[in-house]
């Protein structure tokens, strides 16, 4: 159990399904408050903090991915993770495209929830450590608050970004292993992570593009080598 306890939002329109989780997330030492529907999940979310966000995608009134995409208007940085019955791989696609952390598909044992929930909070800087601020060519790359600044202007970006930016800048000037770096991030190798992994490498890149001393590069087959001058 976590020695704080986290506050998770969970939208799930199978009451039955969604109590049951609750009890085990409380059990577990979470609180744990469930919303039937995408809009009172919107609104909770909206009155409330969360640390992390369990979405149903098949939800009545607001779809789960429209959720996800409100959400991220209010906080680009609170995990989500997709509760659905769907395993195409474009709802995957779609899903980790808006910034979500993990995917589970139903049905699903509670022990691999709470794994992945774990993994998941690992994997969010604590706010009480201490900065973590970089200077990556001639950008500020500040990995607690997800933040990149060149000159004066400021880019927030996901906690994804955040993580793999520094993951490779941790390494940088060294070939880092799709494999080692999805499961840094994720904890897992996985096909349809691989091509999000793809997703967020273009972007980084495009955060990157006005420094021409940097850059992301791709080894064939193996990795990536993420260049930064000395």
């Amino acid at each position: 159990m976590f020695k704080q306890k986290l506050n998770i939002l969970l939208v799930e329109d199978d009451l039955n399904l969604g109590i049951l989780l609750v009890d085990y997330l409380e059990t577990e030492g979470f609180n744990a408050r469930l919303c039937k529907d995408g809009e009172l999940g919107l609104k909770v979310f909206q009155e409330g903090l969360f640390d992390l966000c369990l979405l149903d995608v098949m939800l009545p009134k607001l779809d789960g991915f429209s959720l996800a995409k409100a959400i991220r208007l209010k906080n680009k940085t609170v995990p989500i993770i997709f509760i659905t019955a769907k395993s195409l791989k474009e709802d995957k696609l779609i899903g980790y495209d808006l910034g979500a952390d993990d995917y589970i598909t139903k049905p699903f044992d509670e022990e691999e929830l709470l794994w992945k929930i774990k993994a998941v909070i690992r994997r969010v800087p604590d706010t009480k450590d201490e900065e973590k601020i970089a200077l990556i060519g001639n950008y500020i790359f500040d990995y607690r608050n997800h933040t990149i600044a060149f000159g004066n202007t400021l880019k927030r970006i996901t906690s994804k970004e955040s993580d793999i930016l520094n993951y490779l800048y941790c390494h940088k000037n060294k070939v880092v292993k799709r494999e080692e770096l999805l499961t840094e991030i994720w904890g897992e190798n996985d096909y349809f992570l691989g091509r999000s992994l793809d997703v967020f490498i273009s972007k980084i890149r495009k955060y990157l593009k006005d420094d021409a001393t940097l850059s992301i590069e791709n080894v064939f087959g193996v990795g990536f080598i993420f260049n930064v001058p000395e």
